[in-house]
C-alpha cells in the first residue's frame, strides 16, 4: 500500500472511504423530507463561512462539500431532529480544504 500526503498520513486504500478521516472535501448530497430550512441550517452549522456559501439548495434536499467524517454526524443530528434523510450519496472529490 502507497501512503498519502495526508495528514496524519493514510493508505491510499482508505481514501474516500469510511475510513477517510483526511480534510479531504467531496461533494455530498443529502436527499430529505420535510423541514429544508431547518435542515440547511443544520448542514450550515458543520461548514465554515467558505463553504455555506456553496451549498446547493436542491427540490429534495442540499449538496454541500464536507469531509467524509462528518456524514454519519449530520444524518444523526438531522435525525435527532425528527428530519427524514432518504439518501445521502458521495459524489466527487473537489478541491479545498476542510
Amino acid at each position: 500500500m502507497k501512503s498519502t500526503d495526508a495528514v496524519p498520513p493514510y493508505e491510499t486504500s482508505e481514501i474516500g472511504t469510511p475510513k477517510d478521516y483526511t480534510d479531504d472535501l467531496y461533494l455530498v448530497y443529502f436527499e430529505i423530507g420535510e423541514n429544508k430550512e431547518r435542515a440547511k441550517a443544520i448542514l450550515e452549522s458543520y461548514l465554515g463561512a467558505h463553504l455555506k456559501e456553496n451549498i446547493q439548495v436542491l427540490p429534495h434536499g442540499n449538496i454541500v462539500e464536507i469531509a467524509l467524517q462528518c456524514t454519519p454526524e449530520i444524518v444523526r443530528r438531522l435525525v435527532d431532529e425528527n428530519i427524514a434523510v432518504y439518501q445521502v450519496n458521495r459524489f466527487a472529490n473537489v478541491d479545498g480544504p476542510w
